[in-house]
């Protein structure tokens, strides 16, 4: 049975925050809330939470994982980042935006994309994102909440409740989420381009290419 926490969405309590975070550190999956849909969340290299993931959305090994980061520099950490490509991410971060970006040797192998080695990574706009993940002080491994057969995210925690509590080891409700997954810009190229059109209003990648 997983826990139920109820966080406030503009101000998270700090105590629920530090132990979702003990969760996590304990090879826990999470429900999160981001600024743009709720995710499935864990922490960063563990292999068997990431497996569960993987079993509970039904996907290949070839899907690619998100990396969510708190801030700038921790994604620095994980992605080559040039000049160009850290202007638009210094102006759209943090956001509803999922970067494609060349991966450092920081970057776990099982979240590489196969063949090009490259990485997605958020920096999330959201208070109850951005306080775990300054809690955690490490990125988390995420996919969006979107179940098999499903078309859009799961919205409402108590339906989440419902259909995950035997599969997940905590629901963090943070209000009604939204329908629609982040933005995906491509940054690995001469010039960006939108792979997926969000949340995220496209329209400033659009114009650079």
């Amino acid at each position: 049975m997983s826990q139920f926490f109820q966080i406030h969405p503009e101000n998270p309590q700090p105590r629920l925050i530090k132990q979702t975070a003990e969760i996590l550190r304990a090879g826990g999956v999470i429900v999160y809330p981001t600024d743009s849909s709720y995710a499935l969340g864990c922490q960063l290299g563990d292999k068997g939470a990431l497996e569960r993931i993987r079993r509970l959305r039904r996907l290949d090994d070839k899907h690619n994982f998100t990396l969510v980061c708190c801030d700038l520099s921790q994604l620095g950490i994980f992605a080559k980042v040039d000049t160009g490509a850290f202007r638009l991410l210094k102006t759209h971060t943090p956001g509803p935006y999922t970067f494609i970006l060349d991966a450092t040797r920081e970057v776990p192998r099982m979240l590489l994309h196969p063949k090009r080695r490259t990485i997605g990574l958020r920096v999330p706009a959201h208070p109850i994102a951005q306080a775990l993940l300054r809690e955690l002080d490490a990125p988390l491994m995420s996919v969006s909440l979107i179940m098999p057969g499903e078309d859009l995210p799961l919205s409402d925690p108590y339906d989440m409740r419902g259909l995950l509590e035997h599969h997940v080891d905590l629901i963090i409700d943070g209000g009604f989420g939204g329908l629609e997954a982040s933005t995906v810009v491509n940054l690995t190229g001469d010039r960006p381009e939108v792979a997926r059109v969000g949340c995220g209003d496209p329209a400033p990648f659009q114009e650079s290419a």
